[in-house]
């Protein structure tokens, strides 16, 4: 019998990250003939995480354009992805998360009536604003996917109650932990790897670093201004030290720009690659955050998380005592570092907290799956 051909599409580079390892996974699996397209929603940042990984996509639609707008890019995804599925003509295709690559992906597929596979299925905010417009995007796969990998089963339960199919449900874990395991690995066999921090590292020898990263849409404006503020407030003390990879959208650096400018003990530094950013994880005493992903990796490395949302679709970090939500007011920002950094019992029961997000076999599970489903 010939092999079942599976189409992973992806986009940016928490989607690749995510996605590696179920690529190799998927790879290693008998009777599969897995291919690969990347939409390079996010360029630059995609390309670190598929040259550390070692993955040539085997189809780059390169649809990146500077100050794009979401219903252009979601009309490029949508012929671009349609071309795609019509010359590949796979079995199955595969998406991850809830970006729009993801999201036009499933559709895509869905209007060939193309089965598909939706890693870390099931997140919910419960607010179609906030993370916005990720929230809409995964509510979107939801229906059109037939296989659901939640990672856990907390992102289980909200696809059961939206009447998803429980025998589609599959609980695997994350496969950001698989990913962070993997870099570890790489990064203790080689620390060359991550030396571009060494530098860093001896700069702020003897401070407690708090890692930031921020680059949210809902935050743009106000919400940014206010985030700048408060590690201006916070970089004030003598005991602390603040390293910023600064993503690269402009409604993020300007605001940066302006209101923090230059401080010795502030460095705003470009993109880390994965195995540099796993580095100034394990760095850092502290995250403060609007991220997703990082919500995930942090605990996994024992580290406090304040995130930077009114609400996340990871409430399983907020219950196992490792994230707290802060929001984006100056004052409160300012107040919760202060707390982690002042009080060693409120520390130590966040970074002792059990980190809920899986045991680094994900990936392995969803190939499992995938190929039981054939």
């Amino acid at each position: 019998m010939t092999d079942r051909r599976i189409l992973i599409v992806f986009g940016t580079r928490p989607e690749a990250i995510k996605l590696f390892p179920v690529v190799a996974a998927l790879r290693a699996t008998p009777g599969l003939t897995v291919r690969t397209c990347v939409t390079a929603q996010h360029r630059g940042l995609l390309d670190q995480v598929l040259a550390i990984a070692g993955l040539v996509p085997d189809i780059d639609l390169d649809l990146m354009e500077p100050g794009q707008s979401l219903d252009r890019l979601t009309a490029r995804l949508l012929t671009g992805l349609g071309d795609v599925m019509d010359a590949e003509q796979p079995d199955r295709v595969i998406v991850q998360g809830d970006t729009a690559t993801a999201m036009v992906g499933a559709l895509t597929a869905y209007y060939r009536k193309i089965p598909v596979g939706h890693v870390e299925a099931g997140l919910r905010s419960g607010d179609i604003y906030h993370p916005w417009p990720e929230e809409v995007n995964r509510r979107i796969v939801a229906p059109i996917a037939d296989l659901h990998f939640a990672p856990t089963e907390t992102s289980a339960a909200a696809l059961r109650a939206e009447n998803i199919a429980p025998g589609s449900i599959h609980v695997t874990g994350n496969t950001v932990i698989d990913a962070l395991l993997w870099t570890q690995a790489r990064i203790a066999a080689d620390p060359s790897l991550a030396a571009a921090l060494d530098p860093l590292a001896a700069r702020f020898a003897g401070k407690r670093i708090v890692l930031v990263t921020t680059h949210r849409r809902e935050n743009f404006g106000d919400g940014m201004a206010n985030i700048a503020r408060a590690i201006a407030r916070i970089a004030q003390r003598d005991d602390v030290a603040i390293v910023f990879p600064v993503h690269p959208n402009p409604n993020v650096v300007a605001v940066m720009d302006d209101l923090l400018g230059d401080r010795d003990n502030i460095a705003r530094i470009d993109p880390l690659d994965y195995p540099q950013f796993i580095r100034a994880l394990d760095m850092a005493h502290l995250v403060l955050t609007d991220s997703g992903g990082v919500q995930e990796e942090a605990p996994a490395l024992g580290k406090p998380v304040l995130v930077m949302r009114e609400t996340t679709e990871r409430p399983e970090g907020v219950a196992a005592g490792t994230a707290k939500l802060v929001g984006t007011g100056e004052d409160r920002i300012v107040s919760e570092i202060f707390n982690l950094l002042d009080d060693k019992d409120a520390y130590s029961a966040m970074a002792r907290a059990h980190n809920p997000f899986g045991d680094g076999q994900a990936a392995a599970r969803i190939a499992g799956v995938v190929a039981d489903a054939f």
